[in-house]
């Protein structure tokens, strides 16, 4: 005699299963959304991350007296630029720290400021050191760099850049400066060379 297949009572889908799913397609769904909104976004924007850079630099004075105390005076041209068409910038606790050989000559530094669209603002620093003193080492690293017409300072710090990109929101960033400035004492014309918080 064939066996009976007898069924129990069939239980639905929980409704929390139910609600879990469709909650889980609705955030699937806005995730998805938001990547393309955002890569529409940069694709038309086209966001540049603004940036620090030294344009232009001379070096005034440089003057080593047979006490071994250095007097030196700089002018460094440092422009805050924002390549960006559809996008303002504003940059703020900018500070640069100029030393030779070590010794701290000044800090470089700047109140809060904003760059327009494709767009950027020059700071003229005029730099100009007390007497330093000069270990004997130091003299002698002098006296070379006297012979071959080649100086160098070292230009080192960080600045806070935002900018708002579109519906996309505000996007922050530091950007950090590490430079180092050569210059021909004997007429005192900078040897260019990069420096600039863009990164490489």
């Amino acid at each position: 005699m064939p066996g009976k297949l007898i069924h129990g009572p069939q239980r639905g889908t929980h409704p929390l299963v139910w609600l879990a799913a469709i909650i889980c397609t609705i955030v699937s769904i806005a995730v998805i959304i938001a990547g393309i909104v955002v890569f529409a976004g940069y694709m038309v924007i086209h966001p540049r991350v603004p940036f620090i850079k030294v344009t232009q630099a001379h070096l005034d004075k440089f003057h080593n007296d047979p006490t071994s105390l250095l007097e030196t005076a700089i002018t460094i041209v440092v422009r805050a630029e924002n390549d960006n068409t559809k996008a303002h910038a504003s940059f703020s606790d900018l500070s640069f720290t100029l030393s030779f050989q070590g010794l701290k000559i000044a800090r470089l530094v700047a109140n809060p400021f904003d760059v327009r669209k494709n767009y950027s603002v020059d700071f003229n620093y005029m730099v100009e050191s007390s007497s330093i003193p000069l270990s004997s080492e130091q003299v002698d690293q002098v006296d070379s760099s006297l012979k071959r017409d080649r100086i160098s300072f070292d230009l080192k710090g960080n600045v806070r850049a935002r900018w708002r990109v579109g519906l996309l929101g505000s996007v922050r960033f530091w950007g950090h400066l590490n430079c180092r400035l050569n210059f021909h004492p004997l007429n005192g014309s900078y040897i260019y060379s990069p420096c600039s918080s863009r990164a490489k």
